[in-house]
């Protein structure tokens, strides 16, 4: 098995604009615009390795998410080679997957989610590595 790199963290949080100071003071840098994702129902921003992911509209998991949970971890995403072929790795190892196909992410990415169920209950997003 060879080690793969961190690629963020996702926080979901009620409002980009009322936690932008926050994690700006904290990863000591403006973060990026604010990126619109509505195919997922939220928004996006990255302050290093944490993403900050606002919902859009009611209907969207992350809105759901926020309702009963509260802001607060999310996800953890590893960047991985090839992500249809860790897709078919990973179900085929017994894990249930969220997205049988790569889906559009933030940045431009092909990302997946892999489901709680079988992950130990976290979230898991693979991202594809676009180097």
């Amino acid at each position: 098995m060879s080690t793969r790199p961190l690629d963020h963290i996702g926080v979901v949080v009620a409002s980009i604009a009322a936690s932008r100071p926050l994690f700006e003071r904290m990863s000591g840098s403006p973060g990026s615009p604010v990126e619109e994702l509505p195919h997922q129902g939220v928004n996006v921003a990255f302050f290093g390795q944490v993403e900050l992911i606002e919902p859009r509209d009611a209907d969207s998991g992350v809105s759901r998410f926020l309702e009963k949970r509260g802001p607060g971890l999310h996800h953890v995403a590893w960047r991985v080679p090839d992500l249809a072929a860790e897709l078919r790795r990973l179900e085929a190892e017994g894990y249930e997957l969220i997205d049988r196909e790569p889906r559009p992410g933030a940045g431009g990415h092909r990302v997946a989610f892999l489901h709680p169920r079988s992950t130990g209950g976290i979230l898991v997003e693979l991202v594809e590595d676009a180097s």
